[in-house]
């Protein structure tokens, strides 16, 4: 630190920012990549909860801060000695400080985007088209099977019918209810 202190002031304030949220940047970032979760009241994860929702309102965050800071300092350290004019580069470092924030809000929004819960719903099959695995009896006599496309991929799923003909293998049926969250109930198409 004792060649920051031959530095004019402005370009030393500059320093005395970037050190410190670079190096926080840099924990944040390893501590997402690898896990680490939450650090007390800090969020490090990247989730809608890490303050990179829908709204405006979630872009004043920890992490937009640091985001700021990172551009505005570095910003000014790389523009101190092209722009003799102060006033003029701590406008410029500011501008460049929301355009990080702006930045790693796109890009967070983006990865997000990526994310996709691919677990299975019942709900989904209501109303699809399927067709009969296993004979499935009349009246609701007794469980079949059905091969249904739900999310992408095809699902071997209980049925019933409440049809008074029994339903063969290879006949195309629809969904029409879902009872007790795990038997289909289907009629020929």
């Amino acid at each position: 630190m004792e060649i920051l202190q031959n530095l004019e002031p402005l370009l030393r304030t500059f320093w005395y920012i970037a050190i410190p949220v670079s190096l926080f940047f840099i924990i944040q970032t390893v501590m997402t990549f690898v896990g680490g979760g939450d650090m007390g009241d800090i969020s490090v994860d990247m989730d809608a909860d890490a303050g990179f929702g829908d709204s405006l309102g979630d872009l004043f965050s920890l992490r937009s801060l640091v985001n700021f800071l990172i551009g505005f300092s570095w910003g000014g350290i790389a523009l101190y000695t092209s722009i003799a004019n102060k006033t003029l580069l701590i406008v410029l470092c500011v501008l460049i400080g929301i355009a990080f924030v702006i930045l790693f809000y796109i890009i967070l929004r983006q990865l997000l985007r990526l994310s996709h819960d691919g677990s299975f719903k019942m709900d989904e099959a209501l109303n699809k088209t399927a067709e009969v695995y296993l004979t499935i009896p009349a009246n609701r006599n007794g469980k079949g099977k059905v091969l249904v496309s739900v999310g992408g991929s095809v699902r071997e799923l209980d049925a019933m019918t409440e049809d008074v003909d029994s339903l063969h293998n290879t006949a195309s049926v629809k969904v029409v209810k879902i009872e007790n969250n795990n038997i289909l109930i289907v009629e020929k198409i």
